[in-house]
């Protein structure tokens, strides 16, 4: 059953953790995605692969096979920058919609079509732009790069946005996003290693995951 708005958010609110499976090869796309589910993790993002090496139509199906097969879950589409690609997601079943951009058009359409809409932003007059033209959340990108630093300076003046962090986000500075009042935030690379997908060693992607997932639930007490 489809999920509403509502759901959604209480889900983002609860798990924290955004697995961005991004260039899955589709060979090891369900076992990688398996292990990520089976380690506790309940949030997942496909992202749209703009170079075109890898084509939407295929990251539609990749969306489509998650929510099929993780009822449970929420899964949504990354690296969103047009019209068609919202589109597609949705037609696969995502539920969110995420950018690197913020763009007036895509947060507006993405509400129309009845996503969330998470848009990316650097600048404190584009994270409210985005909150001004309907965002559900902003995605500050890039946030490790940046630091925790950054977030507190603007979420001072912004703290009627919500914020995901993304970008850079690992096990030594998620627990310091969580804390310093972040929603959620997505993890690419550094929970999907190239080296364990490549060599088939999904059980260990399951323990990491696992450690990803009680260590948002925990908000970084207790650390990796």
């Amino acid at each position: 059953m489809e999920k509403t708005r509502e759901q959604i958010m209480k889900m983002l609110q609860k798990y924290k953790v955004i697995a961005i499976l991004r260039r899955i090869p589709m060979n090891c796309f369900l076992e990688t995605a398996d292990a990520v589910y089976r380690g506790g993790i309940r949030l997942m993002e496909v992202p749209f692969d703009q170079s075109g090496e890898l084509s939407a139509f295929t990251t539609k199906e990749q969306i489509q096979s998650l929510t099929m097969r993780y009822p449970d879950a929420a899964v949504g589409a990354g690296t969103v920058l047009y019209k068609e690609q919202v589109d597609m997601a949705r037609e696969g079943g995502a539920s969110y919609i995420i950018s690197p951009n913020t763009d007036k058009e895509i947060i507006a359409y993405t509400r129309k079509c009845g996503l969330i809409s998470i848009p990316g932003a650097l600048t404190p007059t584009e994270m409210q732009n985005a909150y001004s033209w309907g965002a559900d959340y902003v995605k500050l990108f890039p946030a490790g790069t940046f630091g925790i630093e950054y977030l507190k300076d603007i979420m001072a003046p912004l703290r009627h946005i919500k914020f995901l962090a993304v970008g850079r986000i690992n096990a030594e500075n998620i627990g310091d996003f969580l804390k310093a009042g972040c929603t959620g935030a997505g993890v690419g690379s550094c929970l999907l290693d190239e080296n364990m997908i490549r060599d088939g060693r999904y059980n260990e992607l399951e323990e990491l995951a696992g450690q990803y997932a009680a260590y948002a639930q925990s908000d970084g007490e207790d650390g990796i």
